[in-house]
């Protein structure tokens, strides 16, 4: 066989497998096998044909991954958003480290605007990362 075919083959197994992902990153690996393909196809040896699929490869993912970077602000927000939790106790009141309530379950949270908050207060969740709650004492819009 051919070895542009074979590129060919390669390209279009990863951009089938795309179509099922969605992450964009198997598209650009899809793209760079037919570029290797187009070099093949023109005669160029083995070694060119790897430098131009990395070449493209890397360009491409770069580009992926700047492009999600710059758009993850435009994310969903958090399902824990605007959900309440109950203040328990404090880990480290200056730091504003506490432990809430939430779920039925002990967590460590952030709190923003820490102060007097007594057993029971109520909080609301900004974000959730890692295991550790963010919260507030006003709700997130």
């Amino acid at each position: 066989m051919q070895p542009y075919l074979t590129w060919l083959l390669i390209g279009f197994g990863l951009i089938i497998v795309e179509l099922l992902t969605g992450t964009f990153y198997l598209l650009m690996l899809g793209i760079a096998a037919f570029g290797a393909a187009a070099v093949a196809y023109l005669g160029q040896g083995f070694e060119v044909q790897v430098i131009v699929a990395v070449a493209v490869a890397s360009a491409g993912c770069y580009g992926v991954h700047v492009y999600r970077a710059k758009h993850s602000k435009q994310q969903m927000a958090s399902v824990d958003a605007g959900q309440p939790a109950n203040f328990e106790s404090w880990i480290d009141q200056g730091g504003g480290l506490a432990r809430v309530r939430y779920r039925g379950a002990s967590w460590d949270a952030r709190v923003d605007g820490a102060g007097d908050l007594q057993p029971g207060a109520l909080l609301y969740v900004k974000n959730l990362e890692a295991h550790t709650l963010y919260v507030s004492r006003q709700r997130p819009a």
